[in-house]
């Protein structure tokens, strides 16, 4: 019973002694993380989480970024989380970001994780158009940023249109310029293909080392007003002090050095730059924000440290990381040249297979086509056999027939003579038909004179008809006289005599030319008849 209310004691105790904590979300360029901070943690706490969950030693040149009423602020270290004026709802949203931008980034960005921080937000600076990049440092820029992206360029891989939902080249580039994204595609791989062999690392290092020879990279810019209240600007970089005209953030109006600036103050709204060399007059400006002035005079503070440490001996540590780096290097190097030799071996293998597969594929069809001609040369073979038995019998059955063929011969050659002799009384019967011919159209000839002159006479006997029916009609027409003799006189001897008896009338067409010409047409019904008998 003691054990169990001691035991109940301790972990009341525990639960007593847990610390309070909140939840604080961490927004990097390529990832979200969450945290549960305590209550009392300051932001160096935070700070230094962030940074060995990232495996990152080059601190100094991040910061934990958060907003204030459209104004950005930095987390300080010294100073506890919640102490900031940051919104207490969880979780608490903060972005990790480079605060300060080196001078030469080969030299100095050693940690490949802090390359890749860079190369991501100075990317998207220029994608948001923070930074101004030429069109054609726009195009070199995106074909890198492809390049750490996708490796090396593989046509049969990378085929048109792999870019289309890339975001690779500011919209003013694009805007200025009549060119379909086809066309920019094309620009931009022409330069990706020529990065062959180049890995994620050194991609993203060509990158910035392009872009920080861009005149607004690493620079922030403030609205400011000098005494005389001209509206201006002023950069903070990791140089010096710049202000530059508000239309032009490119080119700056005066340039102050870190190495030549002896001290940076500010009181209330109004900031004052004191220069090394005393004849240079004092710079005083005003911002319109207190907040802004203590934002610029952090990043004065931390780019000028930096200035000079960059002007000093290396310590220990960035010794040490250097080293790590240049032997993490070789090791890429020849961890890199290993991969390329076992590349290329395997291609050569890969190649050398493909050879031994085609030169195998080539024999087999080789040997299948010989078998085949095997094959077909057995099936002519026996083909031939057969006809060859065929033609035997075919001569046989020739042989056969052109003996029946001599018999035939024979037999026509006796027949021969026989039909001479036909032949011969046979055109003796066409000679003897040619000349019956001959008779008959003779004949025929004229029979058809004879028709046309019985036509003629028979047209005579009518005509002489219908003069002795017209001379008849005269006179039985004339009147009648009383008879003056009872003695006819005499007709004169040239006057034909008509017998005029009964109602019959004589003319000279007697029955002797009606029997002629029956006698005729008898004749030739029985010559026709004869014809058609012959």
């Amino acid at each position: 019973m003691a054990g169990a209310i001691a035991s109940r004691m301790s972990f009341s105790s525990l639960k007593r002694k847990q610390p309070k904590t909140f939840t604080v979300r961490i927004v990097t360029m390529d990832a979200e993380m969450e945290f549960n901070c305590e209550m009392k943690w300051k932001g160096k706490d935070l700070f230094d989480l962030v940074c060995r969950t990232l495996g990152l030693r080059e601190t100094w040149f991040f910061g934990l970024q958060y907003t204030i009423k459209d104004t950005v602020a930095w987390l300080k270290m010294d100073k506890k989380v919640l102490d900031h004026d940051v919104s207490k709802e969880e979780p608490v949203t903060f972005h990790f970001l480079a605060k300060f931008y080196p001078e030469n980034a080969e030299e100095e960005l050693v940690q490949e994780i802090t390359q890749h921080l860079f190369f991501l937000q100075v990317k998207k600076q220029i994608l948001d158009e923070k930074i101004y990049c030429p069109p054609e440092a726009s195009v070199l820029l995106a074909s890198y940023a492809v390049q750490a992206k996708y490796g090396d360029y593989d046509p049969s891989v990378h085929k048109r249109g792999f870019l289309a939902q890339e975001e690779l080249l500011p919209k003013r580039v694009i805007n200025l310029y009549q060119m379909t994204p086809e066309m920019w595609e094309e620009r931009i791989t022409a330069w990706y293909a020529e990065h062959r062999g180049r890995a994620r690392d050194e991609a993203e290092m060509e990158y910035l080392k392009i872009a920080q020879d861009l005149e607004m990279y690493g620079v922030n810019y403030f609205a400011i007003r000098n005494k005389k209240g001209t509206e201006l600007l002023l950069g903070v970089d990791a140089l010096g002090l710049h202000i530059y005209d508000p239309e032009n953030r490119l080119t700056p109006k005066i340039s102050f050095p870190w190495n030549e600036i002896r001290n940076i103050s500010y009181s209330d709204k109004e900031f004052t730059i004191k220069p090394l060399d005393k004849k240079i007059d004092v710079f005083k400006f005003n911002s319109s924000k207190l907040r802004v002035n203590k934002l610029i005079l952090q990043l004065c503070i931390g780019n000028h440290d930096l200035f000079m440490r960059r002007r000093k001996a290396d310590s220990l540590e960035v010794q040490q990381m250097k080293a790590q780096a240049r032997e993490e290097k070789a090791r890429k190097q020849m961890e890199r040249q290993r991969l390329a030799r076992e590349k290329q071996m395997r291609e050569e293998a890969e190649r050398t297979r493909d050879e031994l597969e085609r030169r195998l594929l080539q024999m087999k069809e080789e040997a299948t086509m010989a078998n085949e001609a095997l094959m077909r040369s057995e099936e002519t073979a026996d083909l031939l056999a057969e006809k060859a038995q065929i033609t035997e019998e075919e001569a046989k059955l020739l042989a056969q027939k052109a003996a029946e063929a001599e018999q035939e011969m024979q037999r026509i050659k006796a027949t021969a003579i026989r039909t001479e002799e036909e032949k011969r009384l046979m055109e003796q019967k066409v000679l003897e038909t040619e000349v019956l011919a001959l008779k008959m159209a003779e004949e025929s000839e004229r029979r058809a004179k004879e028709a046309d002159q019985l036509k003629q006479d028979l047209q005579e006997a009518r005509e002489a008809e219908r003069r002795a029916k017209q001379k008849l009609l005269e006179i039985t027409t004339k009147p009648t006289y009383p008879p003056m003799n009872p003695i006819p006189a005499p007709l004169p001897p040239d006057i034909p005599s008509f017998n005029l008896i009964g109602d019959s009338l004589s003319f000279d067409f007697k029955d002797t030319d009606m029997k002629r010409l029956s006698m005729e047409i008898e004749k030739e019904k029985r010559c026709r008849l004869k014809t058609s008998g012959v």
